[in-house]
């Protein structure tokens, strides 16, 4: 793993971690289901998965869970959702590089990968997450309100998906164009 990778991936968790936990909640819709908010920090997850190999996706969701975890609003036993980020890191990289061919050493990422990606993402992220809560006994919710949460969780995630994901990409590969660039060299005559 390269440094700047590895520095660009943590400045868009805690980017995205601050949004989720500090602006996005004053921005839902009151009743929405449970403070149901567009799941940031499991976007850029996804995002870093469609670009990145899947090993590091799966520390990156690792980490970004165990973030959001901690952070202050957290009610929940925490390595909930470091569980469910780890598990989206690895399911989206390995389906999305699995099946996607390889053009050089450029990946295509249409509009269809971003999207699907998105939605499996986010279904496998809080299907995770709530169904460790029902084992737990850590959530006071039914069945029929935990797939509630669920369906309102993935709408709001294909929200979020159509800016966080390719913002999350593009600034993935730029910082790897940066990082791949060689050095000038210069000659002394």
């Amino acid at each position: 793993m390269r440094s700047p990778r590895v520095v660009t991936a943590a400045v868009l968790v805690v980017v995205g971690l601050l949004l989720q936990t500090t602006v996005l909640p004053a921005l839902g819709w009151p009743d929405a289901g449970a403070g149901a908010v567009p799941s940031v920090v499991l976007l850029v997850v996804v995002g870093t998965a469609l670009v990145t190999d899947t090993r590091f996706a799966t520390l990156t969701g690792f980490f970004a869970g165990l973030l959001l975890d901690l952070a202050p609003p957290a009610d929940h036993l925490a390595g909930r959702w470091a569980l469910a980020l780890m598990t989206v890191g690895y399911v989206v990289g390995r389906l999305s590089h699995d099946n996607q061919p390889d053009i050089g050493a450029v990946r295509r990422s249409g509009p269809l990968l971003i999207v699907a990606s998105s939605l499996g993402g986010s279904f496998v992220g809080n299907s995770v997450y709530a169904l460790t809560g029902l084992v737990l006994r850590d959530l006071d919710l039914s069945t029929s309100q935990v797939l509630r949460v669920i369906g309102i969780g993935l709408g709001w995630d294909l929200l979020g998906a159509a800016l966080v994901v390719p913002a999350v990409m593009w600034i993935h590969r730029r910082v790897d164009r940066l990082g791949s660039a060689e050095p000038a060299r210069v000659s002394l005559r």
